[in-house]
């Protein structure tokens, strides 16, 4: 998938409570809509509380802020997710106390100019937590994460995947095109103490089926992390968009540069996660973060032209953890950054194809 030079979207958590100004905040700076997820307006709306609704013995505790699995001796609940999922297009839908924002979302997107021309949208974003942030963030009754349950790890990917494919039936509405990231934040912490004896061949496995499942869906699929992991790995499972955090761990994915242009040479696209969405966002400004992107593009296109061949940008990460001001400024810098990367010859030049 080739797109537009220097195509915006971004991640999916927002810090606003109101609805309608996440979405108007997200149509009004970003070429590519996304819904957002809205932490703060419910618990619900957590990264893996989201997905769990059709999760075989789920309990929810809303006055503590908890969710785990308690598995019972009834099997009834395994076997009334088999049967929903044995059919030719599994889905499964996120109900709008879930998700209030996707629900927004679908009526806000047709207001805009476009459709009202009654036209589609080239492209609009949907997204998962992907498979091992899942199943090493829920965890059962006795604390001990579902990853290591290997039915309950195997039906967390099947669940992922029809969430996906919900949302691609949805969404297809609005756009010619679907795109959904799946978002792991923990690829960056495997390896780590944390997750000791987890293989690589079961990471690689995991991944590997749910980027192929949300393709199936007819979607356009993106990897999400934003923070240090194994990119050569990230590469291998052939996601269509790799969406890395360039403000904070550039110097991460450059050494892998010889892999990154194989998987760009195959169609691959790398999104730049180019505006900080930590702290870092205080002191920093349009002008600096245009400094950081020129240092970064034009380190890997004396490397190798091709490696800046096909860019998009997004912020670090969902910016949920800010207050909604430096949310806004965010997605101002973003904007703006892309504006002004297409008045400069040379970068356009080199780089983005239509």
């Amino acid at each position: 998938m080739i797109f537009p030079k220097f195509t915006t979207t971004g991640i999916g958590s927002l810090p606003h409570e109101a609805i309608r100004g996440a979405c108007a905040a997200i149509i009004e700076h970003f070429d590519i809509p996304f819904w957002p997820q809205l932490p703060r307006r419910a618990f619900t709306e957590s990264m893996i509380l989201q997905y769990t609704e059709g999760m075989p013995f789920v309990k929810i505790d809303d006055s503590r802020e908890r969710v785990w699995i308690e598995r019972a001796d009834d099997d009834t609940p395994l076997r009334q997710f088999y049967e929903a999922y044995n059919t030719e297009r599994p889905v499964s839908a996120i109900s709008e106390p879930y998700a209030a924002g996707f629900y927004e979302m679908l009526m806000e997107i047709p207001k805009m100019p476009l459709m009202k021309a009654g036209k589609k949208l080239p492209f609009v974003k949907g997204h998962i937590t992907g498979p091992l942030t899942f199943t090493l963030g829920l965890k059962d009754r006795d604390g001990r994460d579902i990853f290591y349950d290997e039915e309950l790890r195997e039906i967390a990917i099947m669940l992922l995947i029809s969430k996906a494919a919900w949302q691609v039936d949805k969404l297809k509405e609005l756009a010619d095109n679907v795109v959904i990231f799946i978002d792991e934040p923990v690829l960056s912490s495997i390896g780590s103490s944390t997750y000791l004896g987890i293989s690589e061949v079961e990471i690689k496995r995991l991944l590997k089926e749910t980027i192929d499942g949300v393709k199936q869906t007819g979607a356009v699929t993106g990897l999400h992390c934003c923070g240090n992991c194994d990119w050569p790995m990230v590469f291998d499972v052939k996601p269509d968009i790799v969406n890395f955090d360039a403000y904070g761990y550039f110097n991460t994915i450059e050494i892998y540069r010889e892999a990154m242009a194989d998987y760009i040479a195959t169609g691959g696209t790398m999104a730049w996660g180019i505006v900080p969405t930590t702290e870092a966002i205080r002191t920093e400004d349009a002008d600096g973060i245009k400094r950081k992107f020129m240092d970064c593009f034009e380190r890997l296109q004396k490397y190798d032209s091709s490696l800046v061949s096909n860019i998009m940008l997004t912020p670090s990460c969902g910016t949920g953890s800010l207050s909604t001001e430096e949310s806004d400024k965010v997605f101002t810098i973003l904007k703006g950054l892309k504006e002004f990367l297409l008045t400069q010859p040379a970068v356009v030049g080199d780089s983005g194809r239509e």
